[in-house]
């Protein structure tokens, strides 16, 4: 990820691609019209004209397990004492819109709706207090996991890493923190999951710095903040929908193996 533009707080970023080019935009208030920050034409596009792509590339995605006791309670686990990290492959990224494809090894694959921290410079070793500074903003995210094979392994990777396993956007609130925020997730119009930010075990200020007492968070990269009660299984033909307020809503269809991802970098 060459870097994201420098745009004011609370604005809606959004990445699509529109007349063969690729280029990043403002997504208006009723999120009807995209606004180009480069690209093609100095004009807006209605979001119809437009195609969706993930608002960010990151070079790693570092996801929280058991973050909200809720689901630490539905999954049979002990709360962590210290954030429980895992990675997802960034090859794993999926466009709003895209098809999340069940891979033929597994046997159950769950949605887990979340939200995403994006950050925005060079980050290592810093204090909670320091990480709005280095926080470029929040989106939505799938944590879609294959749950038999989570079980099955001793860690989580191959569960968490499929292609397609983590739908990304649509849009990067700037300067955003989750706060208070809902997060919500339906499958074929049902709600599963809803609960509020504030409902996290670690906070999101605690997790953006316990990872980068860890490793280094480069500008792109994406923490994923753990995922509410409610997690089930997805079934070939379902609609899973992502909401986080004031953000926007991921959605994205579910397809047997052969199905043909729409990332595109």
């Amino acid at each position: 990820m060459t870097g994201l533009p420098v745009i004011p707080p609370l604005l809606r970023l959004v990445r699509v691609e529109a007349h063969s080019r690729i280029f990043f935009g403002i997504l208006s208030d009723d999120g009807s019209l995209v606004h180009p920050l480069s690209g093609p034409g100095h004009g807006t596009f209605p979001v119809e004209d437009v195609r969706f792509l993930p608002p960010v590339i990151p070079g790693k995605i570092v996801a929280v397990g058991l973050n909200y006791r809720a689901h630490g309670e539905e999954m049979g686990k002990s709360l962590p004492d210290e954030p429980l990290l895992f990675m997802k492959a960034s090859s794993s990224l999926l466009s709003p819109g895209g098809e999340i494809r069940l891979p033929r090894m597994s046997r159950r694959v769950d949605y887990e709706g979340e939200i995403a921290l994006v950050v925005g410079r060079r980050a290592s070793r810093i204090t909670p207090e320091e990480v709005p500074s280095f926080l470029y903003g929040i989106t939505c995210a799938n944590d879609v996991t294959a749950r038999d094979l989570q079980k099955k392994d001793v860690q989580y990777t191959r569960a968490k890493s499929f292609d397609t396993f983590c739908p990304l956007g649509p849009a990067i609130l700037s300067g955003a923190l989750p706060d208070s925020r809902t997060i919500s997730t339906e499958v074929n119009g049902e709600v599963r999951q809803k609960s509020m930010a504030s409902d996290m075990i670690f906070d999101p200020l605690t997790l953006f710095s316990f990872v980068s007492q860890i490793m280094t968070l480069e500008p792109g990269d994406v923490i994923l903040t753990g995922t509410p009660s409610g997690v089930g299984p997805l079934s070939a033909g379902d609609v899973v929908r992502v909401t986080v307020e004031g953000v926007g809503t991921l959605v994205n269809t579910v397809v047997n193996g052969e199905g043909v991802s729409t990332f595109r970098s």
